[in-house]
């Protein structure tokens, strides 16, 4: 994996992305995780049926990968990169729970 691909950013960066709509999101946990809270306009991706030639162009945006805690955003940056992605991945500090600490909208259901 080519760490120049792959990097970290805060939830506050994230945050200010997301509301200058320069953020692509997308979320690797599995669907029974993303039904209890999500990031509202981020993308299930579940690591579980991961499949690098479906990760959505982000057309210039940042492409964020988070999951609930950072660990499975690694893995699928992991499994971007072996697949060919040659995009640039930033994985979301702390996850979904790091998200939640810092008291960003989320969505239930």
């Amino acid at each position: 994996m080519s760490e120049s691909q792959v990097s970290f950013a805060s939830p506050a960066d994230v945050a200010a992305w997301r509301a200058a709509d320069n953020a692509v999101i997308v979320d690797v946990r599995e669907q029974n995780e993303w039904d209890q809270v999500h990031i509202p306009g981020a993308i299930l991706m579940p690591l579980s049926t991961f499949d690098p030639t479906k990760i959505p162009d982000a057309g210039g945006k940042h492409l964020v990968f988070h999951c609930k805690s950072g660990v499975r955003c690694g893995m699928a940056a992991q499994k971007a990169l072996a697949g060919g992605f040659q995009g640039q991945i930033t994985r979301l500090q702390g996850g979904i729970l790091g998200w939640l600490q810092s008291g960003y909208e989320v969505e239930e259901g």
